[in-house]
């Protein structure tokens, strides 16, 4: 115990424990604020409109009427999409042919034109869509005018043209929120980023100092003291996720009280692995570059930007060694789908094997470095 009043010690008298609450506090609120309205809404749209009938003005009201576009200007004769898109005041350009409304009282098929901007894609997320709706329900609206003045009820008709219809629900995150996903990737992203550092930094820290063997061959001396980084570790992260929630209207359903057994298991697996991988550093201002190893991959590949399933199979296995993957895991599982605690067994063992194996290895790594002091003071005896 004597380890942990020591490090507790050493954090108080650093700023750390301020940056670890501050920093993903501040990130929390920046990134949830900017993608608190990711859903693209009224996105700038002109039309071309060379029929100049009331169908075409008609369509025009609809396009407008879309919550994805909003029609900020109107022509009446052709221009080129390389003018009208040019300085970004619009994505898209819909072009509304000559005697449409002609051809569609005769039956005749016509076609519309969308020229769209795609050098930022993201931004046409809502528009095809849109576009796509309305000219399936214009279809099935002339469809069934057709079908009726020819003598058949418009019930029959509607039943002919739509025998099947689809009726389809998004669950978990219905709006496609970047807050669930991408924002609080980031935030997890500082706080593993922050943690790791300082964790890490310990063995450095106390061969300088000249205390890493002052407690023996024990590993658990080493152990104890990444538990006060664990447990504010886990703090942060509650803090950080409750911001996100007010911020950003993150959905988190699991009770706090209950997730935190997971971010705990997880935040002193990671603290385990950040000791176990800086044991070896020499020097603590080259721990930062050791973490990377844990900082990147647990960027790329943990589902934070991708679900890992679009992986190949080899970098879904490579992931498993990280303590973010299965962290990853159980906030879409508890947070979002609202899981209990029980159906987590598999990411649960998988934290607690990542500590039981980094603990094996800080063990190891310290006996050998106790056995190399031991044989070179027992060299320099003899001399």
């Amino acid at each position: 115990m004597k380890s942990l009043a020591d490090e507790w010690k050493h954090i108080r008298g650093s700023k750390w424990i301020i940056v670890i609450f501050v920093a993903p506090l501040i990130a929390a609120v920046f990134f949830g604020l900017m993608f608190s309205r990711n859903q693209l809404s009224e996105t700038p749209v002109v039309v071309v409109d060379e029929d100049h009938s009331s169908y075409s003005r008609q369509l025009i009201e609809k396009i407008n009427a879309s919550q994805y576009m909003d029609v900020t200007n109107v022509f009446a004769n052709r221009l080129s999409p390389d003018i009208l898109l040019a300085n970004e005041q619009t994505v898209a350009v819909i072009y509304i042919p000559e005697g449409l409304q002609q051809r569609k009282d005769k039956g005749l098929s016509s076609s519309i034109g969308i020229w769209m901007d795609n050098t930022m894609p993201s931004s046409l997320s809502g528009i095809r869509p849109a576009i796509q709706e309305i000219i399936t329900t214009e279809n099935m609206t002339l469809s069934l005018t057709h079908l009726a003045e020819s003598g058949m009820d418009m019930e029959s008709a509607r039943n002919l043209l739509s025998p099947l219809s689809m009726a389809q629900r998004m669950l978990y995150n219905p709006t496609s929120s970047y807050v669930g996903t991408m924002v609080i990737g980031f935030v997890n992203i500082i706080i593993l980023m922050l943690t790791t550092g300082a964790a890490g930094a310990i063995a450095p820290r106390l061969r300088q100092e000249g205390k890493l063997m002052s407690a023996g061959d024990s590993p658990f001396h080493l152990w104890i003291r990444a538990v006060p980084y664990a447990l504010l570790c886990t703090c942060s992260s509650l803090l950080s996720y409750g911001m996100l929630k007010q911020v950003g209207h993150m959905r988190f359903e699991a009770a706090p009280y209950i997730f935190v057994v997971p971010l705990l298991l997880y935040s002193m697996a990671l603290c385990l692995l950040a000791v176990l991988l800086g044991y070896s550093v020499r020097n603590v201002s080259k721990v930062g570059a050791r973490m990377s190893i844990i900082l990147y991959p647990s960027f790329l590949v943990t589902g934070i930007q991708l679900t890992p399933l679009a992986f190949p199979t080899f970098f879904q296995v490579t992931a498993w060694a990280l303590p973010m993957n299965w962290l990853n895991r159980m906030i879409r599982g508890m947070a979002f789908r609202h899981g209990e605690l029980g159906f987590y067994s598999l990411e649960l063992g998988a934290c607690i094997l990542i500590i039981g194996l980094a603990s094996l290895g800080i063990g190891i790594f310290l006996r050998r470095e106790l056995r190399k002091q031991s044989s070179q003071a027992y060299a320099e005896a003899a001399l």
